[in-house]
């Protein structure tokens, strides 16, 4: 890390030029050109040699938008130039509401991209404004109207769900079961939780902040952002904490949902126009039908459900599961154990990330703090990095012939991360068979790694058993080559009931219809948000919407959301009472999706994984492009949707096949 003052200036006017270009340094320059073009409006600053080479990620991520030495050093002169004179004259910063003015900006990072692109790039920006911000009131609509809405969770989908709701003047309510805002994050406190995404990608597009810690940032630190959130926008005030949404039902009489709650102890029922589910997937945890779990003497912890009272100081751990959580958690119980035994069934893939768990650096985080817009094209280049990411690496060619990959690029990645592997168990040939996967980079969550996994089960204390359970006894963990692993404390990290969507509530559609019984272990929705015979009852981080290889979730919530909102309005304008879509779309859409899930390494490999439901159908990712989602979500189309008057009557637009009908107009920039 290159050496900056401390403290370091408060203000880019004390900044001295010394400090400037040693900051610059640790600077990510593709973004911070970008910036400062924006903060001076001298567009000059991105010609030449400076351009980012743009285009596809290779299997790995090139540093500084693979600019070569020479272009990096150019791009530093132009930069510290700049940066004295934003400090010491006045400047006119660029009129980003010039849609070329913005495209130009946006290209230099991106490259030459399709024109379908820039509005969802703009969006991500967040300049010149809030795309995602509802341009509609219900009051202004439907003059004297109500719109009650009842949002089940506050974690990152109810908070911007409700926030945009608040925005249209609907009477919002929010139901969390916890004691706080934050969902996962506040749940999830297993040692070593963090993102294995980069942070500035996974916050608001609305609510950009410049001071994360980390690049990829422990859970406490998410947690405080989205607190921060839910401050800033005054959220509290319309969440129901400690309360748990137990039953939904559709009275089809009134056209309206009877939540029933319980806090307390108390048993309430409420009437709601709409009812959103943001209770996400990754909210019930799988507890393994393990023979003689319940007869262990120890205490049993699973990751999601962490009990920080259990003290593992010099105690035998077991820790069944190599996943996300428990590849995180497993480095710090090893601290302190005295024997740490990782039970593994199928070993992961591992991205390398140097920066894993380390600081920002400071000089970074200043320039981040203090060059105006910086972190918002800061988090625009993760963003764009990440927009298709590695989805080409891991689509299958049908021609492709491997049990390993499945097409040319992915056996690229696939040997690309095997190489690191070779490095990383280099003086541990013992090891090496039992960490590299025999299945494709991509078919279950690949994971992010700065060597610690490799030093960790390289440590005299740690054993690695891939050996298959048996049973558990009252003092260990017996797998079928009849060895016991003795234990103090075993370690659930076995993951979620991911495919159980709106787990564990009862939900009663029309005709009395229960969604377990409608869609058995496959419980589907058109864009992941809505359901047939389930009127005005929509889903955030619903079916077939969870990203992968590319995108953020946190912009598919914001998608989602704003379609829902979308929703509102069509049914408000209409003075409809109800509103579900057609079952002849709901179907030729999953269709769609399942067609495509059976092209990716997840749909493709026989692997195990919670992508899938017990059927084994992917019932959890997305397999198409981030701007299918945005193109899918950009407008409502009412030829989708079936109406229901207050008189009870219904409606049907003409249905067409998701994905055809008029062009859409574009949110955020004009075309």
């Amino acid at each position: 890390m290159t050496a900056v003052l401390n403290p370091p200036p408060a203000t880019l006017a004390e900044a001295s030029d010394e400090f400037l270009q040693t900051a610059l340094e640790e600077a990510e320059l593709p973004a911070l050109l970008c910036a400062l073009a924006h903060a001076t409006g001298d567009l000059s600053l991105l010609e030449g040699s400076v351009r980012p080479t743009g285009g596809p990620l290779g299997a790995l991520v090139p540093m500084q938008g693979g600019m070569s030495v020479e272009a990096q050093k150019e791009a530093r002169r132009r930069i510290l130039h700049t940066l004295r004179r934003l400090r010491d004259t006045e400047v006119t910063p660029l009129d980003l509401t010039a849609p070329s003015v913005l495209r130009e900006l946006l290209t230099f990072v991106t490259g030459p991209v399709d024109d379908s692109y820039v509005p969802l790039m703009a969006h991500e920006l967040g300049l010149p404004r809030d795309a995602g911000e509802p341009q509609w009131n219900v009051h202004d609509t439907r003059p004297g109207a109500k719109l009650r809405a009842a949002v089940i969770g506050a974690g990152m989908s109810g908070m911007v769900m409700a926030h945009r709701l608040r925005q249209i003047g609907a009477d919002v309510v929010v139901f969390e079961k916890n004691d706080d805002v934050g969902g996962t994050w506040l749940e999830n406190v297993y040692p070593g939780c963090r993102l294995d995404t980069t942070n500035f990608g996974y916050s608001y597009s609305f609510a950009q902040v410049a001071d994360w810690p980390q690049q990829y940032s422990p859970g406490p630190a998410i947690l405080r952002y989205f607190q921060r959130v839910a401050n800033d926008l005054d959220l509290r005030q319309v969440v129901r904490f400690n309360t748990e949404v137990n039953r939904l039902e559709y009275d089809e009489q009134a056209g309206t949902w009877a939540v029933t709650t319980r806090a307390n102890g108390t048993t309430e029922t409420i009437e709601s126009d709409i009812v959103v589910s943001a209770v996400g997937q990754l909210n019930q945890p799988n507890i393994p039908g393990i023979e003689g779990l319940d007869g262990f003497d120890g205490p049993v912890v699973h990751t999601a459900r962490w009990d920080s009272s259990v003290d593992f100081t010099d105690k035998r751990v077991v820790v069944i599961g190599t996943g996300a959580s428990a590849f995180q958690a497993i480095p710090h119980l090893a601290e302190s154990a005295s024997h740490t035994t990782v039970l593994q069934r199928t070993p992961p893939w591992m991205l390398p990330a140097p920066d894993y768990q380390t600081a920002i650096p400071q000089g970074l985080g200043w320039l981040l703090q203090n060059v105006p817009h910086y972190h918002r094209w800061y988090r625009f280049q993760q963003f764009w990095m990440t927009v298709e990411g590695r989805r080409h690496y891991v689509t299958v060619d049908p021609a492709w012939e491997s049990p390993v990959s499945v097409s040319a690029q992915n056996e690229e990645l696939r040997l690309a991360l095997e190489g690191y592997l070779h490095e990383q168990f280099a003086d541990r040939p013992d090891l090496l068979p039992h960490v590299i996967p025999d299945y494709p980079p991509g078919a279950k969550r690949m994971l992010r790694d700065d060597g610690t996994w490799a030093r960790t089960l390289k440590r005299d204390d740690v054993d690695l058993v891939v050996e298959r359970i048996d049973r558990i006894e009252a003092n260990g963990v017996r797998t079928t080559d009849g060895a016991l692993h003795e234990a103090d404390v075993i370690v659930l990290g076995t993951g979620f009931r991911a495919s159980e969507f709106l787990s564990p509530m009862t939900v009663v559609g029309r005709g009395g219809v229960e969604l377990r019984e409608a869609g058995g272990t496959d419980v589907r929705a058109y864009l992941g948000v809505t359901i047939p015979g389930f009127p005005n009852l929509f889903c955030l981080y619903g079916p077939n919407t969870n990203l992968v290889v590319n995108g953020s979730i946190v912009l598919f919530s914001e998608l989602g959301t704003e379609y829902i909102i979308g929703c509102l309005r069509m049914l408000t304008e209409r003075g409809a009472q109800a509103m579900e879509v057609a079952p002849a779309v709901f179907e030729a859409y999953n269709q769609r999706i399942d067609e495509a899930n059976a092209l990716m390494a997840w749909g493709a490999s026989g692997v195990n994984s919670w992508y899938k439901s017990a059927s084994g159908r992917v019932s959890q990712n997305w397999p198409l492009t981030v701007v299918d989602y945005w193109e899918m979500t950009h407008d409502v189309r009412p030829e989708h949707y079936m109406f229901s008057t207050q008189s009870g009557s219904s409606s049907e637009g003409h249905q067409q096949s998701p994905g055809s009908g008029a062009p859409r107009a574009a949110r955020g920039v004009e075309r």
